[in-house]
């Protein structure tokens, strides 16, 4: 049986059979040439995209989760999930023929893979980059008039000391990971036409995006939930509330399951519902809100602090380039709160904290290390920040 990602191609073929599907390496394939390109002269992912074999039940794709905060479970997403994404992601951010998507993330988490389903469907060309080069995607940026591109926040750094963007780019996706104040606002200030965005693997990529970058914009605001998606908040007990709360999804577009022997659907889900790790709400103009992983919540001295929230402030700190905030058991505070700081000074940022952030989010140790462990999409492995500040317990306090 065809899979989605074949009929897609397919029609477009019949439409305009010369029309630029793929390029890569200096290559362009049409869309009828990538139909009957040979496996070996296509990136090893996307050929088993197209030649791969029937899967259990009704998986139409099974894509692995990012693991960064624990053992990967491996998704399975059914060919009406995944148009319903493409279609839902279609009607918040245009794309049409002509329209070419600058593609540098993994290939084997669903930010990467999405791409090709969405230009497939569309019409649209991808232009493919084997690893992130920030100087060889500017270039290819302006050589080859990209309109959109979509990317982790460490890549819009780096962009970001290559200049501003190329005019043709209409559309920046921003995901992957938090996304700082201080980050965005010089992106936007630099002409870069963000959109931040939150998904997942279980949702078939991405649940709410904003379409522009809008005044007022705080951490974490990744817009309204998408056509056909239905965000609701739940509180501790699982019931709906207007506050803080654990994000959970329901929609065509979720998942059919997590693998499983059996190939049955539902595992993982309850009522149709996915239940997120994440926490988050709604604010007043109907935007979800994204605070960070509900499991890396730390409660230091009784007040329940979120580490994404205090790495945010802390990116704000003269001299800090990365940062990552982590705790340590404690007789006193329970989560005594650490700060892994890329950056040289750590008795200046120290200071600044006490001037900046509450009491309540101030970290009560400061640890100066060379780099973070990210992983390949450049998320934080929080799983083994409390080990590495273990590691450091010997370090001269601040």
């Amino acid at each position: 049986m065809k899979t989605l990602l074949n009929r897609w191609l397919e029609r477009a073929a019949a439409s305009d059979p010369d029309a630029p599907a793929l390029m890569v390496e200096g290559e362009v394939f049409s869309y009828s040439a990538l139909l009957s390109a040979s496996p070996g002269g296509l990136p090893e992912r996307l050929a088993k995209l197209l030649k791969q074999p029937e899967l259990p039940g009704s998986a139409e794709l099974l894509i692995a989760t990012s693991g960064s905060t624990g053992e990967p479970k491996q998704v399975m997403l059914s060919a009406a999930s995944l148009e319903a994404s493409v279609r839902a992601s279609r009607s918040r951010i245009p794309l049409a023929p002509g329209d070419i998507w600058l593609n540098c993330l993994p290939l084997q988490h669903i930010g990467g893979l999405a791409i090709f389903y969405r230009c497939a469907e569309a019409g649209a060309t991808v232009l493919l980059h084997g690893q992130f080069d920030a100087k060889r995607v500017r270039e290819d940026m302006e050589r080859f008039c990209v309109t959109h591109i979509s990317l982790v926040p460490a890549m819009l750094a780096r962009l970001l000391e290559a200049g501003p963007p190329p005019v043709r780019l209409k559309y920046a996706l921003t995901g992957g990971g938090p996304l700082s104040e201080k980050l965005a606002r010089r992106a936007h200030e630099a002409g870069w036409p963000l959109c931040p965005t939150y998904g997942m693997s279980e949702t078939a990529s991405q649940v709410a995006t904003l379409a522009s970058f809008p005044p007022g914009w705080r951490e974490g605001m990744a817009g309204p939930p998408l056509p056909g998606i239905s965000v609701e908040i739940v509180d501790e007990n699982g019931l709906p509330t207007q506050d803080e709360g654990r994000i959970r999804v329901r929609g065509p577009a979720v998942m059919a399951g997590y693998a499983n022997p059996a190939g049955e659907a539902g595992h993982g889900l309850l009522d149709g519902w996915f239940l997120s790790g994440d926490r988050g709400y709604f604010d007043e103009r109907g935007n979800l809100v994204v605070l960070g992983r509900h499991d890396d919540m730390l409660v230091s001295g009784g007040v329940k602090v979120h580490p994404a929230e205090v790495e945010s402030r802390l990116l704000a700190c003269p001299g800090v380039s990365d940062v990552a905030v982590t705790a340590v058991s404690d007789e006193v505070w329970g989560d005594r709160i650490t700060a892994l700081v890329v950056g040289e000074d750590m008795q200046a940022v120290e200071c600044w904290c006490r001037t900046h952030l509450p009491s309540a989010q101030r970290p009560r140790r400061f640890l100066a290390v060379a780099a973070l462990p990210r992983n390949a999409m450049g998320k934080l492995e929080r799983k083994r920040l409390p080990a590495l500040a273990r590691g450091m317990e010997n370090e001269p306090l601040c």
